[in-house]
């Protein structure tokens, strides 16, 4: 019995640093830009993404909101499988860029790429999203 409980708490442990160790650092450029992106692009959730931004990128993600006003957008709307790749990044201590292409795939549509430019900028020890932008 003795054998058996420390398994399950060997396992339990192992579960808990692997779960930790999959968080993104939010200190980051990269780990809140790839929250932004997960947030605005996967879960298209604009009000979360929302919180991740400054600038022009805020202007934009408000801008959404507009726009899609009156649209529910829950866990019962089909929304499109997202995944995505860095391709390049560029750091400095306070600006920060990162392209990444995105692949968007649909019910009953082809599969489609897109490339996101994605700028953030550190502010009050901070990283936000200062600006992105869509490419084909």
């Amino acid at each position: 019995m003795a054998k058996v409980s420390a398994r399950i708490a060997l396992s339990l442990c192992l579960l808990a640093v692997l779960f930790g160790a999959c968080r993104r650092d939010l200190r980051s450029a990269q780990g809140v830009v790839e929250e932004f992106v997960d947030q605005h692009y996967v879960r298209i959730d604009l009000q979360k993404a929302k919180e991740y931004s400054v600038g022009i990128a805020l202007e934009k993600i408000n801008e959404e909101i507009r726009l899609t006003s009156g649209q529910i957008i829950d866990a019962a709307t089909r929304k499109p499988g997202v995944h995505y790749r860095l391709l390049e990044k560029k750091e400095g201590e306070r600006r920060a860029s990162f392209l990444y292409e995105g692949t968007i795939r649909a019910e009953d549509a082809p599969e489609f790429k897109r490339r996101w430019l994605i700028a953030a900028r550190k502010e009050a020890d901070q990283w936000r999203v200062s600006n992105f932008t869509e490419y084909d």
